[in-house]
């Protein structure tokens, strides 16, 4: 059985460093994983989707509609705009916080409303949550990818060591502290 996850957000939310810590973690598991290359505008500001996909083997890093066991979602409208992705049963991540496009920047169009409860009303299993709160509480608005990841790791039957480890791994020595405090604080929200 393979297990499908999409990180999806706005370039420049850490959704590859998200992605090489999920890889990173279930490879240290013993798992066959495939992460994809970043999808989309990965210069700040624009969509981008990475996925995860790992079990006992896998052929294909790249997940359809309706294959998506997770979404771990940087943002809103991001959570909305990739939901067709989520299998029947599945389950969306999402910040709570909301980044404008460039169509409500330049005044064209407005910032939706009510898009989770939408979600909701359509049977979509969602768990939101405010990490920039809590990534400004472990020292940087940039942690919240860190505080997502903490949070779709409690789905898995994974030692919270081993998160901590994939961390001390691959982030900059210099950032390690501060995203060791990021995956507490998300992990114990």
């Amino acid at each position: 059985m393979t297990t499908n996850i999409m990180i999806v957000g706005v370039g420049g939310q850490g959704s590859l460093l998200a992605s090489k810590l999920l890889g990173a973690v279930l490879l240290s598991e013993g798992y066959d994983v495939k992460v994809s290359e970043v999808h989309g505008m990965s210069q700040r500001g624009g969509s981008v989707e990475t996925y995860v996909r790992f079990g006992e083997k896998v052929y294909s890093p790249i997940i359809t509609e309706g294959e998506a066991d997770y979404i771990l979602s940087f943002e809103k409208l991001e959570a909305a705009r990739w939901a067709a992705y989520l299998k029947q049963g599945g389950e969306i991540i999402v910040n709570t916080q909301e980044i404008d496009p460039m169509p409500v920047i330049i005044g064209k169009a407005e910032y939706p409303t009510s898009i989770l409860e939408e979600l909701k009303t359509k049977g979509v299993k969602i768990e939101a949550i405010d990490a920039l709160s809590a990534a400004e509480k472990a020292g940087s608005v940039k942690a919240v990818n860190v505080v997502l990841l903490a949070r779709l790791a409690k789905r898995f039957a994974i030692p919270y060591g081993k998160w901590i480890e994939a961390i001390e791994n691959t982030v900059a020595p210099k950032f390690v502290e501060m995203n060791k405090k990021a995956f507490e604080l998300g992990y114990n929200l």
